[in-house]
């Protein structure tokens, strides 16, 4: 009987030793990121070894902007780098997905881009513009043409992937695209003398950007997920401090191969989120001042232009949980 017992603690104790150790065990957690300032900022803590020190185990793996979706989709990464819209939209195509963090919102660097003689939206009338359809320029679009007196029928889209919008713009096919950082600022150096005559920061919070992680993920991993998001605030001070922007400017250009120049003045587009700014955001609110009114209105967008064809509970894709439990 003595014997049994003794049998029995060593397997409670194998297994709470188990147990204990299962992160450390664990596969890497695998995040999808694309040319992004916001989400080209990770590559500050990639490069500098903040997730070793933080005790997580990370893969952070590059792909354009679609496919990273795609990917996530099929079940191969973890979590995935996307606007508060797309997530919605990957969702409404019967893909799961849980906004756990964010990482900013985009002030400036979405813009839709004129050629030489247009000043404004209001040019544009009876012009096509070149943007990637169902996707966050088209929302910004619209948002645009609203504002100022007009609709979608007052142009003409042609379907163009954000990434071959700065050739689009330079073949003289349409009046203007649509597109974020860098790629808009590329289209603009194609086309001498074209330039923004809109942009994410006439709208603050239309385009959020988050973090969008698979159910099984965050319930498996949390612990490991709630680290992520402590090196995520050291990055944004980081790259905040005037002391340590030049560096980390100079890390995130080497990511997509610009000089630290170049790349700078990209990263006051973007407003970065600490912890304390993402909670402000997470508080249930309708408007752009909340994820959760930006996403209703991102939702009621998807519907309109059909890209999905019941409406979401927007409310089961946010999970503010996580950023909220730090201090």
């Amino acid at each position: 009987m003595a014997r049994r017992l003794r049998i029995r603690e060593v397997a409670v104790l194998a297994v709470s030793m188990f147990v204990g150790s299962a992160s450390a065990w664990a596969d890497p957690l695998k995040i999808g990121y694309s040319d992004w300032p916001g989400w080209v900022a990770w590559q500050v803590a990639i490069d500098k070894g903040w997730f070793k020190e933080a005790g997580v185990d990370v893969d952070f793996e590059w792909f354009d902007y679609v496919p990273s979706m795609d990917a996530f989709s099929a079940g191969k990464i973890d979590g995935v780098t996307v606007t508060n819209g797309d997530a919605l939209v990957m969702g409404g195509s019967g893909t799961k997905n849980i906004m756990i963090m964010l990482t900013d919102y985009s002030n400036g660097n979405d813009m839709i881009v004129g050629v030489p003689g247009i000043k404004s939206l209001k040019d544009l009338k009876g012009k096509k513009v070149g943007i990637e359809v169902g996707f966050v320029e088209h929302l910004l679009l619209l948002n645009g043409l609203e504002k100022n007196g007009m609709t979608e029928s007052d142009v003409t889209l042609v379907n163009t992937k954000t990434n071959e919008t700065p050739q689009t713009l330079a073949s003289g096919e349409v009046s203007a695209i649509g597109a974020w950082q860098p790629n808009s600022g590329q289209a603009m150096k194609q086309v001498p003398g074209s330039a923004p005559v809109y942009t994410s920061a006439d709208e603050p919070g239309l385009i959020y950007d988050v973090i969008a992680v698979s159910p099984t993920s965050l319930a498996t991993r949390k612990a490991d997920w709630e680290k992520v998001i402590k090196v995520w605030d050291r990055v944004v001070k980081y790259i905040n401090d005037p002391a340590t922007v030049d560096d980390a400017a100079k890390i995130m250009a080497a990511r997509v191969g610009l000089k630290p120049e170049e790349y700078k003045p990209l990263i006051g587009g973007t407003k970065l989120l600490d912890i304390a700014a993402a909670k402000k955001v997470f508080a249930k609110a309708k408007g752009f001042g909340s994820l959760y009114g930006s996403s209703e209105i991102a939702n009621a967008f998807n519907l309109k232009y059909a890209v999905y064809k019941e409406k979401l509970d927007v409310d089961s894709f946010i999970d503010p949980s996580l950023t909220n439990a730090q201090p």
